[in-house]
């Protein structure tokens, strides 16, 4: 659907307002309001009881680990936490939700008035970040007859999430991406999710409408549901974005609506227009008493919140003397940033440390599909591997295949080195030996060398290194191969 047109349009003549609505697995071990598990992968329909089922006279009981959960990330994303807040009922009826609610918060959410700022500068206005419990799961794919059947598993119901509520603060696809990525950046540091998309524990629907350049009025909105990775939800922004300029230019208007994002079209699809959406009729639920976290609480809470992840990038390049760019790859992750800083501290040049963990290691981790913490070469093998080559002891060659070689055992560097035993070669002779049968046997590029091509110094360099299996000290080897190439 894009063309150069439309895009013109949208730069030029319309502006795009975007809202993110983010839900959020907590990483607790039983739900919200029971003490079921939250195991992912179990047989449908397992992790139930009375309370979680809805049967008559069962009661919810708060999850202590939930709240403080949700009060970390409240905190680490800037928000003020209520001392007391409510929680409610929303009522809709759907075959995965067995009560017919969902306890949430409504008027009285846990945290609001939060905010996450961009690299350009921007702050992201966080609205609000609730505590709610999750539905069911409708399957509709992979039984016979599937185009009439749908299968029910209810042991996602009573998960415990949290959803925060972005201000329509974001004015691109881009942006959006940007936010996202930072949002997850953050709440992983945290450490109350996994963030996981592809198990449900982090999900996201965008609020999207488009508007005259400068006009203050928003537009009328769409929300885009079922989008399951921040590639496709920059996607999906776009195709709308587009979709509601291209119904603006022709003259018609914008239904508001819910729209599904198909991602092999590339696509989003009208679900329910305004006059089928839910009226969710909130009243304050009366089985639960309101919820307080005091002063003393959110004090107790705030003592255990990690260093985040911007915090850490600025002590980084100021502590190792490593570039933001650096810093921005090693605090990737929490575990990355704990690993790296653990490396780092006993490595005898920090730089080096993080130059090998992106020329080396991630690149192989990215090959075979591997997380950090599934590395057979730990930080400690990482930053035993920087002093050797720092020290001269290996050369870059050396190192290399050593990293090549641990991958395929599947065992530390460590280990791999006192395998191998690499020995550099550091005797003069030996490496002039080399040196003189290399030139020797190639007269013209020593012509062309001593005629100014000075760049051919690297095909002596790469032919002697060649010759010594990589084991020649490369400082040696440029020395003396300067003074034989000499006229």
């Amino acid at each position: 659907m894009a063309s150069s047109s439309r895009s013109v349009a949208v730069g030029s003549k319309y502006e795009p307002v975007i809202g993110l609505e983010v839900h959020v697995q907590l990483l607790t071990r039983s739900k919200i309001f029971c003490g079921c598990s939250t195991r992912f992968g179990d047989p449908p329909n397992t992790n139930v009881c009375p309370v979680c089922l809805g049967l008559p006279g069962a009661l919810p009981v708060l999850n202590r680990q939930a709240v403080e959960y949700a009060v970390l990330a409240a905190m680490a994303l800037n928000c003020q936490v209520r001392e007391t807040s409510i929680f409610a009922r929303k009522n809709y009826f759907y075959p995965d939700l067995p009560k017919g609610y969902q306890i949430s918060q409504y008027d009285k959410p846990l945290a609001e008035h939060g905010s996450i700022q961009l690299a350009s500068g921007k702050k992201i206005g966080i609205t609000r970040l609730h505590l709610e419990e999750d539905a069911g799961k409708s399957i509709h794919d992979g039984l016979p007859d599937s185009d009439s059947r749908t299968s029910i598993d209810l042991n996602r119901t009573g998960v415990p999430l949290i959803e925060i509520v972005s201000e329509p603060d974001l004015s691109s696809p881009d942006e959006a991406h940007e936010y996202l990525t930072l949002l997850k950046e953050i709440i992983l540091f945290t450490g109350v999710s996994d963030c996981n998309m592809e198990e449900g524990s982090l999900r996201c629907d965008a609020n999207v409408s488009v508007r005259p350049r400068g006009q203050k009025e928003f537009g009328t909105k769409t929300e885009v549901k079922n989008v399951n990775s921040f590639r496709f939800i920059r996607q999906a922004l776009e195709y709308e974005i587009e979709r509601q300029v291209e119904v603006v230019e022709a003259g018609g208007k914008i239904v508001q609506e819910t729209r599904l994002y198909n991602a092999a079209e590339g696509k989003t699809y009208g679900m329910r227009s305004k006059e089928e959406a839910h009226d969710y009729r909130y009243f304050p639920e009366p089985d639960l008493l309101p919820l307080v976290v005091d002063a003393a609480w959110q004090k107790k809470i705030r003592e255990s919140l990690p260093e985040l992840p911007e915090a850490r990038r600025k002590r980084f390049v100021a502590e190792y003397g490593i570039t933001e760019y650096d810093a921005g790859v090693l605090t990737a992750s929490r575990t990355l940033a704990d690993q790296f800083e653990e490396a780092a501290k006993s490595a005898k040049n920090p730089k080096r440390v993080a130059n090998l963990v992106q020329s080396e290691l991630m690149g192989r981790l990215k090959a075979k599909g591997l997380a950090i913490e599934q590395s057979p070469i730990t930080m400690k093998g990482v930053a035993m591997s920087a002093d050797l080559a720092e020290s001269g002891a290996i050369s870059s060659k050396i190192l290399k295949d050593l990293y090549d070689k641990a991958f395929e055992q599947g065992v530390d560097f460590p280990t791999i080195y006192e395998k191998e035993k690499p020995q550099q070669i550091t005797d003069t002779s030996a490496i002039e030996k080399m040196i003189d049968e290399v030139i020797a046997a190639n007269p013209k590029q020593v012509e062309q060398y001593r005629a100014g091509k000075t760049t051919m110094k690297g095909f002596f360099v790469g032919q002697v290194m060649k010759a010594s299996k990589g084991q020649a000290n490369p400082t040696l080897v440029n020395e003396l191969l300067e003074k034989k190439l000499r006229p």
